[in-house]
């Protein structure tokens, strides 16, 4: 973490450099942009997250969402945006380490968070969103509910180029194998893990291909007749793996925890075949992003803007779990946000 003198600094020459960029010409609405990582039900959720912070910030704001989830979809968007004059743009970053030079450009030229996946070395003004170290660990803890004695596991990720699912994986990994917290820690994707009651038997990537996630799943059902335990860690993957363990009928037999709140993944917490779901809030990183983006593009300069920042640059939307006793109240909640009740 940087210390919080250099947090307001480079806060505060973000701000100036984003200031030259221009606002818009008297009477004109804010232009901002929303970028996600990829296609999911997740996004959808947010994007009624965006609407009601248009609504509240009074702004005009675009939502991209890269149809294949690369990260060449993703810089073709952002250079577009910059070429379209935005007053802010919030990303998902695809691929932080990489991104960061032309991250670093969009924050010279407009206002720029980061929100669901973090780009903590480039020059953006802030992160919204939970933290993904600590909710890989209460998935974790769900998983370690679901299976008290313990047995091999395999994890299922979109990929492993994003900070969130680093994070998320690594988080999970120590849970379960009782270390110590230690963000910057990462196990190679290839390591076979094993504790006192876990064994990670694998980590497999689908690069956001669904019909090979499935069969990813497939695969690992048939290599691994003592499976005890799979986890999805993206939106998407839970209702993949529910349909693998179906279709090779171990309901029951292998437990299933999840990410995220995908329709599937709550239905199977109603029935009992999924054990639970670590939820983020979707909805409150739209909102969140485009009423933050208003506020700091309606400052009057580089000072009030950093003051208007998170400390630390850093604004907490803490994630939770979801077990069968919450999972209907928290399904109604979402149904009445979303409009789909």
């Amino acid at each position: 973490m940087r210390s919080l003198a250099l947090v307001l600094f480079s806060a505060l020459a973000a701000c100036s450099r984003a200031g030259e960029a221009g606002a818009p010409a008297a009477g004109q609405r804010l232009q901002l942009a929303f970028v996600t990582n990829c296609v999911a039900e997740f996004w959808t959720v947010a994007g009624f997250g965006v609407e009601a912070g248009k609504r509240e910030a009074d702004v005009d704001v675009s939502v991209h969402l890269p149809p294949n989830g690369t990260a060449e979809e993703q810089k073709r968007i952002l250079e577009d945006l910059l070429g379209r004059g935005v007053q802010g743009i919030a990303v998902s970053p695809k691929d932080p380490a990489n991104m960061t030079p032309l991250l670093d450009k969009v924050a010279a030229r407009t206002l720029l968070v980061t929100h669901d996946s973090d780009a903590p070395a480039s020059q953006r003004l802030c992160y919204i969103g939970m933290d993904n170290y600590e909710a890989g660990r209460q998935c974790g803890q769900l998983l370690a509910e679901a299976l008290p004695n313990g047995g091999p596991i395999v994890l299922l990720v979109g990929t492993l180029d994003q900070d969130n699912a680093r994070r998320r994986r690594q988080g999970l990994i120590d849970e379960l194998l009782g270390r110590s917290r230690d963000p910057a820690r990462f196990d190679p994707q290839d390591a076979v893990l094993k504790g006192e009651r876990f064994e990670i038997r694998a980590t497999f990537t689908d690069q956001f291909d669904r019909q090979k996630g499935k069969s990813i799943a497939q695969d690992a059902l048939a290599r691994w007749s003592d499976l005890a335990g799979m986890v999805g860690l993206f939106e998407y993957e839970p209702p993949l793996l529910l349909e693998a363990v179906k279709s090779a009928n171990r309901l029951g037999s292998v437990a299933l925890v999840a990410f995220d709140e995908n329709e599937a993944t709550l239905q199977g917490i109603v029935d009992g075949h999924v054990f639970g779901t670590v939820v983020q809030n979707p909805y409150e990183y739209g909102r969140a992003s485009v009423t933050l983006l208003a506020k700091l593009a309606r400052a009057a300069d580089a000072k009030a803007r950093a003051a208007l920042l998170p400390p630390g640059g850093y604004l907490d939307i803490p994630a939770r779990r979801i077990r069968r006793a919450e999972v209907q109240a928290f399904w109604n909640d979402l149904k009445q946000k979303t409009g789909r009740q």
